[in-house]
């Protein structure tokens, strides 16, 4: 999971400082690194490194990355081995000019990178699948340009799009700036990632905003125009006139698991409000454990922040049990999920929460989470609460067991680190010590998130169904993708 985010300016303005407060706004979906690119007449400005983007763009660099249109991008990593070669955004020299970053995961990666050297003779050196992208974009972009019958920018565009579609499999949302001609952006058809038009000012002063999410449009004054469609491309031109086209036929399938955890609850995605369908599970679960108060005499709603806060809190209501910040979380920690490695998220658990006994001891917890990946983390906090004084600690999860890796651009990458993959609901309560576990229904999950009926049958749930919208998922290239996650991670 990534995000991006790209500003085309009104002329003689340097954006870099928009860009910067975009990825700011962006910082939860990716710790590992980040960059920027800006464009001028002068060409490309491109800075990017390991680490928080406060880090990585301090005052002095963001002087020098003039222009009036920009890309950022925050990382964290699900192809290759996450180091500062593999941070976006990439560039390309010819033709024109091109620099792209991406949100995603091209689930026929490996082969595609094959291909493209020994069919295209185009060498990629990064193990970001941005690269191989950009690399169909650029290749089909010079075709296009030097061709006999050559066509506006806009139809070259589309049609570098259109190879793109038909030979990267897998979800990605993408942002670019070809040099001197415009800035475009595109979805993949089946819409699995998000990404979000908006705009600023009118007339000659109008400027166009494209992100991972809305979260920062309030903050930047940005209006919201729409969703970027699947299998949709739009470009602008030099005279910030918008062009779009479906190039391929739209399926959209956007990622459930973004409303789960991902996003921020201020964020609005496929025109769905993330704070509502948060408030939507935590009542859809309440619905399930209000037959069980009796038995279980619950004195506290604790959620496990920050994630889970809205739905502990819509649930606490509904219940008519108290709502209690139990845990108090040091936000200067990243996020556990997205912790580059097992020994890492157990250690932060205890770095990012610290009890309050006042609100533990001798009582009925039931602590609310988000979600059980892994289950170490919440381990970790069930035993904290139990060091607290807490009489019994009771679990519930707002979303399904994971049972199946994530393809398409969250790390979710192998079974054996699921643990709901190998072992039932009993299994796992004993592992993580809890008194009382309970999972959301799936189909409770998806009448939450979307209340769309039409829209509700179109999700993407394969984390938790097995059921992947592409259907390149096979058994044999689930088995690959793990063998690659593993490799990297002993890299």
């Amino acid at each position: 999971m990534c995000g991006i985010f790209s500003v085309y300016g009104k002329d003689n303005r340097n954006v870099a400082s928009d860009v910067y407060d975009g990825l700011i706004s962006l910082q939860h979906r990716g710790h590992d690194a980040c960059g920027m690119v800006t464009h001028n007449h002068q060409g490309f400005h491109l800075e990017k490194g390991l680490g928080f983007v406060r880090d990585v763009f301090p005052a002095h660099k963001l002087v020098q990355l003039t222009g009036n249109m920009g890309i950022g991008h925050v990382r964290y990593s699900t192809v290759g081995s996450g180091g500062a070669k593999d941070a976006q955004p990439f560039y390309v020299h010819a033709p024109y000019g091109i620099t792209m970053a991406h949100n995603g995961n091209l689930s026929n990666y490996k082969e595609l990178r094959k291909e493209l050297l020994q069919d295209d003779l185009w060498q990629v050196n990064s193990g970001c699948d941005v690269e191989v992208i950009l690399a169909v974009f650029a290749e089909e972009l010079m075709k296009q340009a030097n061709g006999k019958n050559k066509k506006s920018i806009q139809q070259q565009v589309f049609n570098a799009v259109q190879r793109v579609f038909k030979r990267c499999k897998g979800a990605y949302s993408v942002i670019g700036i070809i040099a001197g001609k415009g800035m475009f952006a595109f979805r993949d058809p089946h819409g699995i990632r998000p990404l979000i038009f908006g705009k600023r000012g009118s007339g000659k002063n109008i400027e166009y905003m494209f992100a991972s999410e809305s979260t920062m449009f309030n903050m930047m004054e940005v209006d919201y125009i729409k969703d970027v469609g699947a299998g949709e491309c739009i470009f602008i031109d030099t005279k910030r006139k918008v062009h779009t086209k479906q190039v391929a036929e739209p399926k959209l399938r956007p990622c459930i698991f973004e409303y789960v955890y991902f996003s921020r609850p201020d964020s609005l995605e496929n025109n769905i409000s993330v704070y509502k369908a948060r408030l939507r599970m935590g009542q859809a679960l309440a619905k399930r454990l209000k037959p069980l108060q009796k038995e279980l005499k619950i004195d506290v709603v604790i959620p496990a922040p920050s994630t889970s806060n809205t739905a502990a809190l819509a649930l606490a209501h509904d219940l008519g049990v108290k709502y209690r910040e139990g845990l108090v979380k040091n936000h200067f920690i990243g996020r556990t999920f997205i912790m580059p490695g097992q020994a890492e998220r157990i250690k932060s658990v205890k770095r990012k929460l610290n009890p309050q006994p006042l609100e533990i001891k001798r009582k009925n917890v039931l602590l609310v989470d988000d979600s059980i990946v892994r289950g170490t983390t919440g381990k970790e906090i069930v035993q904290m609460l139990k060091d607290a004084g807490a009489r019994k600690v009771y679990f519930v999860s707002a979303s399904p067991p994971v049972v199946s890796p994530c393809l398409y651009g969250v790390d979710i990458p192998t079974r054996k680190e699921l643990i709901a993959s190998s072992k039932d609901t009993e299994a796992i309560k004993k592992y993580m010590g809890v008194d009382f576990l309970m999972y959301q229904t799936l189909p409770d999950l998806v009448k939450a998130v979307g209340t769309d009926k039409a829209l509700s049958k179109k999700f993407c749930t394969g984390c938790f169904s097995k059921e992947y919208p592409t259907k390149d998922i096979t058994e044999s290239v689930i088995r690959a993708n793990e063998q690659m996650r593993l490799q990297d991670k002993a890299c």
